[in-house]
């Protein structure tokens, strides 16, 4: 049986070792991999990814980062490609093998199908005289010098040498296209931090109830809005032009402060210099000015006029807090 102190140790070797494998990485990186990046960023095709064992889950991951960062990709297993994947190629597509070894059974069966279709061939291997770097048109380096299990046997830091490669070849192509906030945006819809570059004030702001009062509006007209909307304030406007706001911390305040309420008005306990952000900037943004403000709720407007409140529930609804 391992002691706690043991058992932190064999993790920090664990991470350290693998850290150094990743590291060496970088001298690696050559004018090869620099001309497979621009061969796929020219290439009229997707880029297909294929592997086995743990190398082919490695492959799956940097599928899903390439198509989130603006390049197309699709993974298809090295065993099931003899077996009727390999239509899933089309001409100008160009193939990424990933292969420790470079060596492996199902890879020596697929490289011949590959290169008679004529597709270019890069290959991540950590074998620089395999048959998969033999056979490919551009070989990245993934050597490591050991892995982190202690019997230099399970992939550990070989699949993180070639994830952290798959990383670089990914943002290699999404600086060199000029892949913004809002392409990004595009590809992640549904997910928080999609929202926090596409969701804008008015999308939250029109949800909401639109709490609104007069400037001559009684005091009791004001508490009663507040209430009845449950957004914790109300815009004060004129002819729905935005003159200033009245939270139930005011309210509060006015209380303490006046004996006689009865001949109060809105104009006489707003502020007049409201928090707003316009309908088209982000909701984002609307959360930034909240926090620097330590405010709760801010007020969105268009061309100055009122058009409704943001809360800082809604942002947390939405998963942008």
């Amino acid at each position: 049986m391992k002691s706690h102190d043991q058992l932190i140790q064999i993790a920090k070797t664990t991470i350290e070792t693998e850290a150094q494998s990743v590291f060496a990485l970088a001298s690696h990186v050559d004018s090869t991999f620099a001309e497979a990046i621009m061969s796929i960023y020219h290439s009229q095709g997707r880029v297909v990814l294929t592997g086995v064992g743990k190398s082919a889950i490695i492959a799956q991951k940097i599928t899903a980062t390439l198509n989130s960062t603006g390049t197309p990709a699709v993974f298809m297993h090295a065993a099931d490609a003899v077996h009727g994947d390999l239509g899933i190629i089309q001409k100008d597509d160009i193939i990424i093998c990933i292969s420790k070894s470079g060596n492996t059974p199902e890879i020596k069966v697929l490289l011949p199908f590959l290169r008679n279709a004529g597709n270019k061939l890069i290959a991540l291997t950590g074998n620089m005289q395999s048959y998969l770097a033999q056979k490919a048109d551009f070989v990245i380096n993934c050597t490591v010098n050991k892995e982190a299990c202690p019997n230099n046997l399970a992939p550990t830091s070989s699949t993180t040498a070639q994830l952290v490669m798959g990383d670089a070849i990914a943002i290699c192509l999404l600086e060199y296209r000029d892949f913004k906030g809002e392409d990004f945006a595009r590809f992640h819809p549904g997910g928080a931090l999609g929202k926090r570059l596409y969701l804008k004030a008015e999308d939250i702001a029109q949800q909401n109830p639109k709490p609104q009062v007069s400037p001559d509006s009684t005091l009791k007209s004001v508490i009663v809005e507040i209430s009845s909307k449950r957004l914790g304030a109300v815009a004060v406007t004129d002819h729905n032009k935005l003159v200033g706001i009245i939270t139930d911390g005011d309210i509060r305040r006015t209380l303490e402060k006046y004996e006689n309420i009865n001949l109060l008005k809105a104009a006489n306990i707003m502020n007049t210099q409201p928090k707003t952000i316009d309908l088209g900037e982000l909701a984002v943004s609307a959360l930034t000015i909240m926090q620097q403000e330590n405010i709760s709720q801010i007020i969105v407007t268009q061309n100055h006029h009122f058009f409704g409140f943001i809360h800082l529930h809604d942002l947390l609804r939405e998963g942008i807090l």
